[in-house]
């Protein structure tokens, strides 16, 4: 089966740093390589945002809320894609999903918590 699992979440203060990965198993290096992958967030209450966006290429994209802070990026020879989160705020607590765009697969997610 194809899976991506997240991992890196957690309870952190106001302006503090984490660290996201997203390992996908079960999917070739080659098809991993050529497909774009993306970071979500999802708060109580609130529907699911797209974060970052990382291409085959290496492009990225982000939201405004989070540029300047938030870097995504990729490792293709470990099947796995990471965000950086610095400067972190409360309104950035969110349960955070990995998505493999190109077959619409979605991790599990994993839970950041801000606080103030």
């Amino acid at each position: 089966q194809v899976q991506l699992v997240e991992s890196g979440g957690g309870l952190v203060q106001c302006g503090g740093s984490l660290r996201l990965s997203c390992a996908t198993s079960g999917i070739s290096g080659s098809i991993f390589s050529i497909s774009t992958m993306s970071w979500y967030r999802q708060a109580p209450g609130k529907q699911r945002e797209l974060v970052a966006t990382i291409t085959s290429s290496g492009s990225t994209h982000y939201a405004d809320s989070v540029k300047g802070r938030f870097t995504i990026s990729r490792d293709n020879a470990k099947n796995t894609v990471y965000l950086q989160m610095n400067s972190l705020k409360p309104e950035d607590t969110a349960v955070y999903f990995c998505k493999f765009e190109t077959f619409g697969y979605w991790g599990q997610g994993t839970q950041v918590t801000v606080s103030s």
